[in-house]
């Protein structure tokens, strides 16, 4: 059996106690044996009783100082290394320290691998002096341990004479720079410094002065020796002085110096400096990189009176590939989106992501408006040109909003706000295309900020109600369902029809508490209708996109119908073709689950969006709705007639139940009877009704259609 080798006996001697605990830590995980001492005068009473293979000493203590503890190991001649672990960071305490026998000397605060690098090096030359004793009894220690100390150390350490001639450098210059010892002593030091760095090494690698005012920490480009790499070295130096005899000042007469390789460090620090101002996925600036050049700009718009144009980019159909194709492909396009927009800068403008899809964009320096117009145009004309991602070919347009300095605003933020407004005025216009900012904005904005507002408000006071407007069957007249539509009794606006404030609901998300609220009134008032014995053959109820792709909405409708002991088959949730294009096979899912629980499926505004058959087969449909759209000239135009009688053929050849919307004149319903429509609604019938009028009429149940038959 091996035997175990004895770990060396390590003292670690400060008089700061969060520092002497840090030291005995770091030893023992690392495998040392270690023991304490407060003091000097502690440190000296523990040496007196114990042996130990190394001591890390602190100079400054008050009391016994290190300086004076190294003098009684020298006095005792304690056969112990001693490496100093001090914040006195200057060269002749430095010196001090090794010339009263300190083995190597390491400045406070120091990193936990150098620390250990100079305790294995003193380690090292310890055994090697034990050994070497042996051999040559006459070498003398000092020399010994100074030689090896300079040629093992991890940094370049070297001299030059006052002409700036290398005169001595240690062995690291071979694996570090890729230069032999000869190869550098004797030439002079500015043959060795990257081109752009001269000057600065003139003052720092040949320093001429001493104590506090030498150069330390200053980082100087290096060529490598054997290739091209381009070494980063931190110096610290200090100028050489010899003393005179007379009262004449010292000689200068050359420079030492140390430094040390920090080229990973400093490309680490530029990848972080990068990554904080950067968008990982295009490469673009972030939003903290286009402030700090909006910021500068500005200044310099201030300064030389001349314009600037800031824009906000919104890519118009990005969450339709998003959520149809995937988040990899929206990536992927957003990567593309990146690349297109640069070939649309001049030098010196500034491009960065500020999330998702939006995007800004800075141009300094411009002289007129119209050279921010001809910009917007060029961009929107290069968007107009489908992208190609991953097999697909996508068209996906770009609204922009435009703020100029100082003409709207002389403030990073209120520039960015007015840009914001423009962009969101371009959208509201159209789409795919741009929008110069103007004051008349700021009051649409305002009055569309202050209508989210009140709808936020309009929760909590209750202020939607539901009402009802019937479905008549064409054949008998007679009431065969009835579908639930929201209104806001606004008391600052009035009575408010649904186009007035869903748009923004949806925008803003709200849609979702409103749906949620027409849901649980729905099946409230379905129950009441059951507990009297009046309740309709179907209640149907306009869902919307955002609430259906929400993950827990077939949860939330499956507890409503538990919760009022209601059938599935009672209800009929209607949705836009728009819906369809949205996530489409979780849709799909979805609707199969509903549908598996009874509910049937209504597709509304039938004939105003893409109208696939494919949608028709895909999805579980069960009801088409001839969009109102059609009706006002449904009679006696040949082109609406046309549309409305294939819609009507469409639904009987594949099964489908139809009801035609907006039904207002009596030809209408007359001619949509005779193309076999299965059902309307509209006011040639019935208006919609608050909840208690649509109850008196089911009590009637009059043949509301059957007279125009």
């Amino acid at each position: 059996m091996n035997a175990v080798l004895e770990q060396p006996m390590i003292l670690v001697v400060d008089d700061e106690v969060h520092l002497r605990n840090s030291l005995s830590s770091i030893l023992n995980i690392h495998g040392y044996t270690s023991s304490t001492a407060d003091s000097g005068e502690t440190a000296l009473e523990v040496l007196q009783g114990r042996h130990f293979e190394l001591i890390l000493l602190d100079l400054c203590m008050p009391g016994v100082d290190g300086h004076q503890v190294m003098r009684w190991i020298a006095d005792h001649q304690l056969d112990t290394c001693i490496v100093v672990v001090s914040g006195d960071v200057s060269i002749d305490s430095a010196i001090s320290a090794l010339r009263h026998g300190a083995c190597d000397y390491l400045k406070k605060p120091y990193e936990t691998e150098e620390l250990l690098l100079k305790i294995e090096n003193a380690l090292s030359r310890r055994r090697l002096e034990k050994e070497h004793r042996a051999i040559n009894l006459q070498l003398k220690a000092s020399e010994r341990w100074y030689r090896y100390m300079v040629n093992s150390s991890p940094d370049f350490i070297y001299t030059l004479d006052a002409d700036g001639v290398c005169t001595f450098c240690n062995d690291r210059a071979q694996s570090l720079l890729g230069y032999s010892r000869e190869a550098i002593i004797g030439r002079h030091f500015s043959s060795f410094i990257h081109t752009e760095d001269l000057e600065a090494a003139r003052y720092v690698i040949r320093e001429r002065r001493a104590g506090d005012r030498a150069a330390s920490n200053v980082e100087i480009r290096i060529p490598h020796g054997t290739n091209s790499t381009l070494l980063t070295l931190e110096f610290n130096s200090f100028g050489i002085y010899e003393e005179s005899d007379t009262d004449a000042p010292p000689k200068y007469i050359g420079t030492y110096g140390v430094a040390k390789d920090v080229t990973e460090k400093k490309k680490t620090t530029e990848l972080i400096m990068y990554q904080a101002y950067h968008d990982q996925l295009t490469g673009l600036g972030n939003r903290k990189l286009f402030k700090d050049h909006l910021e500068l700009g500005i200044a310099q718009a201030r300064r030389y009176q001349h314009k600037l144009a800031l824009m906000f980019l919104d890519l118009d159909r990005f969450k339709v590939v998003n959520d149809t194709l995937g988040h990899v492909v929206g990536d992927l396009l957003l990567i593309e989106v990146a690349a297109r927009l640069r070939n649309c800068l001049r030098e010196g403008d500034t491009l960065a992501r500020q999330g998702g899809d939006e995007f800004t964009l800075l141009l300094p320096q411009i002289n007129h408006r119209d050279n921010a117009i001809c910009a917007a145009e060029k961009i929107i004309k290069e968007f107009g040109v489908p992208f190609q991602i991953d097999g697909h070919e996508l068209y996906v347009p770009m609204s922009i909003g435009i703020a100029l300095y100082p003409d709207h605003g002389d403030s990073m933020d209120t520039l960015i706000k007015n840009a914001d407004i423009a962009m969101y005025d371009s959208k509201a216009k159209g789409r795919n295309r741009y929008q110069m900012y103007a004051s008349s904005m700021s009051i649409s904005f305002d009055e569309r900020f202050s209508l989210e507002i009140q709808m936020h408000k309009a929760l909590e006071k209750e202020e939607f109600l539901v009402v009802y407007q019937p479905q008549i069957n064409m054949l008998t007249g007679k009431i065969s369902g009835m579908e639930a539509l929201v209104r806001w009794a606004s008391p600052l606006r009035g009575y408010m029809a649904p186009m007035e404030f869903i748009p923004l609901a949806e925008e803003t998300g709200l849609i979702i508490p409103i749906g949620e609220f027409v849901l649980k009134s729905v099946f409230q008032q379905a129950k009441l209708w059951k507990q009297v014995g009046l309740l309709p053959q179907r209640i149907a109820v306009n869902i919307s996109s955002r609430h259906l792709e929400q993950d827990g909405f077939v949860d939330f409708i499956t507890c409503l119908l538990q919760e009022y002991d209601l059938s599935g088959s009672l209800f009929e949730i209607e949705i836009t073709e728009n819906t369809l294009l949205n996530d489409g096979d979780h849709i799909i899912e979805k609707l199969r689950t509903l549908s598996g629980m009874g509910i049937k499926i209504a597709l509304d505004d039938f004939g105003t969006g893409y109208s696939s058959l494919g949608y028709l087969k895909k999805f579980p449909i069960d009801t088409i709705k001839i969009d109102q759209s059609f009706m006002p000239r449904f009679a006696g135009d040949s082109d609406n007639e046309s549309i409305v009688t294939a819609i009507c053929t469409l639904a009987q050849g594949l099964h489908i139940k139809l009801i035609a919307e907006g039904v207002e004149k009596a030809d209408q319903y007359q001619l949509l009877h005779t193309l076999n429509c299965n059902e309307a609604q509209g006011f040639l019938f019935c208006k919609p009704l608050a909840s208690q009028d649509i109850t008196d009429l089911l009590i009637k149940d009059p043949p509301l259609g059957a007279c125009w038959v």
